[in-house]
This record gives structure tokens, sequence and C-alpha cells, in this order.
């Protein structure tokens, strides 16, 4: 190669020391369950095989995990409720911004999920990914799975003014002509994304996440009312809050621009309510925090907010720190800097939902029976 290679962060050997600790990460009790097999309750260590993997073993159809470099701490905990290691890779750049991906294992005939988030910097995540998809079907992997915890482009999933791209469809395209053999997905912005993709699509649910940790908080869980932040959300809204035993209410908002709202008026009775409001992302949060404003002044008693993916971009954490905001509970499908978690902020883990989800597509098994109330 004559182009200096810079030292990247990929699933290599010499790259797990510097993953950061997701010691800080909170996770709901009954998921933790997933983390130890049925015979006898206990839990296995990496390394340790069930039947069933040895099995796999003879077969040569064994799990192999990589992941680019959106999320290595996500990709760590996998593995290790997986009881796999990462598959050694490279995944740097060339001194020029190009992608470079090297698998250092052979992964010939076996069953490869590759973790990565297309999220900030969007671009590079992406066609890391899809690189790396490329590499993995010159390396005669049977089937490759490209697990996607946060897909980006989500919010262009159609044509809203004249002259626009659908670049959701566009991302859709690019994935499945880089030789994906299907998608796991998880909370995307639009349920018809999936239709987007001539492959099969796996879509998983943060809600039995949020809904778990909220019940163990809550001792008066009948003065809870979830809101939606608009129309678009309220079949999100519905299923916290059939878990939940609470109300529903909605917010009307009008957008004069990207990353732009305005907020009219709360539809349904907040007043002396613990209200709580969930979306799939926060980005700039100007939504998010004209919404909590909003609810705050037609009475409600306090507000907090259940968002899965925390882009947070701009001002998001200035607008949240001023923002009459308790709290925001996201998941870990998105990296988030330390500079970005503010006391406000709670990260919940969802580890053990796409191990769980990954264990089940690769036996076979349902996915959609694990988000059944």
């Amino acid at each position: 190669m004559d182009q200096q290679q810079q030292q990247g962060s990929g699933s290599g050997g010499a790259n797990r020391a510097e993953r950061p600790s997701t010691s800080n990460i909170l996770r709901p009790k009954s998921l933790m369950a997933l983390n130890q097999i049925h015979a006898g309750g206990e839990a296995m260590h990496v390394g340790e095989q069930s039947f069933e993997d040895q099995i796999d073993r003879v077969l040569n159809y064994e799990i192999r995990i990589v992941t680019g470099n959106s999320n290595l701490p996500l990709a760590a905990e996998i593995a290790k409720l997986l009881r796999v290691t990462i598959t050694e890779a490279d995944v740097k750049r060339f001194s020029d911004g190009e992608v470079y991906v090297s698998i250092k294992e052979n992964v010939r005939g076996k069953d490869v999920f590759i973790l990565q988030s297309t999220s900030p910097p969007v671009n590079d995540h992406l066609m890391e990914l899809l690189v790396i998809i490329d590499t993995l079907k010159r390396a005669s992997a049977k089937r490759i799975t490209a697990v996607i915890p946060y897909y980006g482009y989500a919010r262009q999933d159609r044509k809203s003014n004249p002259r626009v791209p659908i670049s959701a469809r566009l991302v859709a395209d690019l994935i499945v002509a880089a030789g994906a053999h299907r998608v796991l997905a998880f909370e995307l912005h639009a349920g018809q994304i999936q239709g987007f993709f001539n492959i099969p699509v796996d879509h998983m649910f943060a809600i039995p996440v949020f809904a778990e940790y909220l019940l163990q908080l809550e001792k008066q869980p009948e003065d809870l009312v979830v809101v939606s932040p608009d129309a678009g959300g309220m079949e999100r809204a519905r299923a916290l809050a059939k878990r939940l035993n609470a109300a529903l209410a909605i917010i009307d908002k009008r957008r004069s621009g990207p990353n732009v709202a305005h907020v009219m008026h709360v539809i349904g009775d907040v007043i002396g309510k613990d209200c709580i409001i969930v979306d799939d992302m926060v980005d700039t949060a100007g939504t998010l925090c004209e919404g909590a404003k909003a609810v705050m002044d037609n009475g409600a008693r306090r507000v907090r907010a259940c968002c899965v993916h925390a882009v947070l971009s701009g001002p998001a954490i200035e607008r949240l720190q001023n923002s009459p905001l308790e709290r925001l509970y996201v998941t870990n499908s998105i990296l988030l800097p330390d500079e970005k978690l503010i006391p406000k902020i709670r990260v919940l883990g969802v580890a053990q939902v796409f191990a769980e989800t990954i264990r089940r597509i690769h036996r076979e098994e349902s996915v959609s029976s694990l988000f059944q109330e």
C-alpha cells in the first residue's frame, strides 16, 4: 500500500484497552437475565461453550462479531454476553481520509454480525459499514448481518418538499449493494424504512427497556402521563403508556425548517401530572425542550423524557441544561462523549436486547416474541 495509514480504533486486539468503561450505564433488572443460560441459571463466561455452540463449531457456522469505530463499548458488551470475542480487524484511515479495513481472522462460512451505528460523523461511519460488508463478502462469510443501533439519514424518508432526496432509501440501497444479507435495526425513525430494503430486516424496540426502568422508579404510576411530541410518535407513546398503565397526551407541533420546531399547544390533561415525553431521538433538543416547556406551562407537576438515540448535536446540551426537564433517559445506541454526560442524562444499556436478538437470528428463532408484552 502506497498511502500512509493513520492509527484507527477498529476492533483489533491492540485497541481493546482504549475502549471506555461502560460501568456507569444503567440496566433494567429483568433484562440482565438474558446474560444467563437456562440450564441452572448460571452465567457463562467468554470462552465457555454450550452444546449448541459446539454444534456450530463442528458445522463451521459460528457467530462472529465485527465492529467499526462507532460504538466499541456496546460491541464489547454484546460480544461478552454472547460468549464470543470480537473478531480482530483493522478499521483505519489512510492519510487522505479513505477507509481501510482488514479482517485478521478467518470468517469463511461464518455467521457474521457487523455492529456499526451510522452516528456522527455519519458519513465516516456509514462508509466504514459499507467497506466492512464488502470485505466480509470477499472473505466468503456465509451470512452477513448489518447490526445498526442508530440508522443515520432516517429522517429523510420521504419527499417532504419538491426536489429533495429520499436519503433513507439511498442508504438502504448502498447497504444491500455492498453485500449484506440481512439488517438488524434498532428503533427506526419510521417503520416503513424496513420496506426500503430488498433483504430481511429485523426491527428492535427500546420501549420495554424504558418501561422496565421506569416501573422500578415509580411509586404512584397512576399520576403518569406519556406525552408524544407529535402525531407521528403516537404509536411509540401508546406502547409506553400501555406498559406503564398511564394516560396519553400529544403536543401539536409545527415546523418552520429543519431542526426548528414551534410548539402550539398540548392536547390532553397534564395538570398536576408527572409527564414523560417519549421520542425516538434527541438531536438539537429544540423540539424536546419546547415540548417540556409547553407541558409545564399547561400545569404539569414535573416533566422527564425518554429518547432512544442521543444524537445531541449543536446547542443540545445547553438547551437541556436550561430546560425544565428533570431527567432525560437515553440508550447507549450512540456512544456519548464525557462532555455530554451531564447530570440530567441517564444512559440505559441495551446490550442484553441486542445479544439475545442476535442469538435468536443465529438460531433461526422468533425475534418478534422478544418484544411482546
